[in-house]
């Protein structure tokens, strides 16, 4: 049976990336969208035109209803699911720990760390061995702001995706005896239009100085990361948070 590759976030930057290299590895792609349909459309269309499979899927990650939904079209439409790809997430505005609101920690705690716990849920609920599935891979894109803290810019951004490592280690324990590998992905500094949406158009350019490779990466480069860690040549690796970022 084709493999079965499920992208959050997916119309754009690192998540277009992993649909677009998972579909030419032969995974048939759901990808999931929150605002952007042209864009998801656009990537799915992209992938039938190379002759792959792939749908769009509008979600947002902090509803709970449309996560489910989305597992759903899943398995209508594609069958069992072989491998979850927790993408997306949002930094919310750049701020100070003491202007931080409540309102933008609820947002980004509900995007980037309840929208990736739900959907760990309900893959294992399909792939795993002892309720009937065939096991299966589960990678969880972080950041390398979960060590270098995002103070004065993002630090509650840093904290979700440090959250979201303590989840990738936590569920590898205790999904490994029931053939789920779960692992994670930390890119560092990546040209992708993260920056430009958060208002921080030169924010590459400013810090690439600090890159020891001297280049931002690419999300065609942690794109291979992450089919490298859904893929049977990582069969023996689970609970690990695979750097992506030129040694930053």
């Amino acid at each position: 049976m084709q493999p079965v590759m499920l992208v959050t976030g997916g119309s754009q930057g690192i998540g277009a990336a992993v649909a677009r290299a998972a579909a030419a590895r032969g995974y048939a792609v759901a990808l999931t969208y929150r605002g952007n349909q042209a864009m998801a459309l656009e990537v799915a269309a992209g992938i039938e035109r190379a002759g792959g499979r792939a749908i769009p899927i509008r979600a947002e990650m902090a509803a709970e209803a449309d996560i489910l939904a989305a597992f759903a079209a899943v398995d209508q439409v594609f069958g069992p699911l072989t491998a979850l790809v927790n993408n997306a997430g949002i930094t919310g505005p750049t701020a100070r720990i003491d202007t931080v609101t409540t309102a933008i920690l609820d947002e980004v705690l509900a995007v980037n760390v309840r929208g990736p716990f739900l959907c760990i849920r309900e893959a294992v609920a399909r792939m795993a061995t002892d309720r009937g599935g065939a096991g299966g891979a589960i990678v969880n894109v972080s950041s390398r702001a979960a060590e270098l803290g995002g103070a004065g810019e993002w630090i509650h951004y840093a904290a979700s995706k440090g959250a979201l490592d303590s989840l990738t280690i936590g569920a590898a324990r205790e999904l490994g005896p029931r053939g789920i590998r779960v692992n994670a992905v930390s890119p560092g500094l990546i040209e992708t239009d993260l920056h430009a949406r958060a208002g921080l158009p030169d924010r590459v350019a400013r810090l690439t100085a600090g890159v020891p490779m001297g280049r931002p990466g690419s999300a065609e480069e942690v794109a291979e990361a992450v089919l490298w860690l859904a893929s049977d040549a990582a069969a023996y690796v689970s609970g690990a948070i695979v750097p992506v970022s030129g040694a930053r």
